[in-house]
């Protein structure tokens, strides 16, 4: 029987929800001012240039492609050449849990995403790759990867993605599924994330066991991280994905500002003034 707290709750979530969209939609128009001009001289190029685009279309829409929802993982043509990419990027790299990174790295950074936030996939394809390699791979920045429900529109769905994800960190290879999630993406609110699609990314995780990332999708303390993690973006005061956090290891964390998700200058200025 519903009760009123919980009537509550659900408005919390849909306020929430509501508010972190539009948080999403400044920030696209933010990130998209910057190539207008460049999109206005595109629509100004040669008639031949034209021609090719249309044609381009054409063969598109007689392709027989009619949905508007992406393909699971792994059916999409681009889908080894993603998986070879995120290989090389957090390859190597030491993982524990949730966190990518050497544990003895000076400084720290707390990320709060939603895997379905398009613009963590702005951060994931954008910022995040130079972070990784000038930072994470030298020993200096380990990252935490919290979870915070913006973007999705089901809880239980939530629930179930990032309990996916989390469960790959049960063999320190919970990045390789975020990255590949990211990478991947399907379009907003399409209902894309179902069962296959969540199969399909953990059979292209290299090396991890799928028996034992089923079990381990089924431990209570993997959803009990997404709620304590959901108080913790609360108390930092975050309605919105990503969202961070950053201090020196074992320190007391403070808000990372940032002006640009796909330019890392920011970020590395940050992480600079705390080594």
């Amino acid at each position: 029987m519903s009760t009123v707290e919980d009537d509550e709750q659900d408005l919390t979530r849909k306020q929430r929800r509501e508010q972190a969209r539009a948080e999403r939609k400044a920030l696209e128009q933010a990130e998209t001012a910057n190539v207008q001009r460049r999109k206005r001289l595109i629509q100004l190029g040669s008639v031949a240039g034209v021609v090719v685009v249309i044609i381009a279309v054409i063969l598109v829409a007689t392709s027989g492609g009619g949905s508007s929802k992406s393909p699971p993982p792994g059916k999409s043509p681009g889908s080894n050449k993603v998986v070879t990419e995120v290989t090389s990027l957090v390859g190597g790299i030491p993982q524990d849990g949730n966190t990518l990174g050497s544990p003895k790295a000076p400084v720290t950074m707390v990320y709060f995403g939603d895997l379905q936030c398009p613009i963590c996939k702005d951060f994931t394809l954008g910022a995040l790759p130079t972070l990784i390699q000038k930072y994470v791979r030298t020993g200096k920045l380990k990252i935490e990867y919290r979870n915070l429900e913006t973007a999705t529109r089901e809880p239980e769905t939530f629930k179930t993605q990032q309990v996916a994800a989390l469960a790959a960190g049960k063999q320190q290879k919970a990045w390789y599924y975020i990255e590949l999630f990211y990478h991947q993406q399907g379009e907003e609110n399409t209902e894309y994330v179902t069962e296959k699609y969540l199969q399909a990314l953990a059979q292209q995780v290299p090396g991890l066991n799928l028996a034992g990332w089923t079990s381990a999708r089924n431990q209570p303390a993997l959803a009990n991280a997404i709620t304590t993690d959901a108080q913790a973006a609360n108390n930092a005061g975050f309605t919105g994905t990503p969202s961070f956090q950053i201090g020196k290891t074992g320190g007391q964390l403070q808000k990372l500002e940032y002006s640009s998700l796909t330019n890392p200058s920011g970020f590395e200025s940050a992480i600079q003034k705390l080594q």
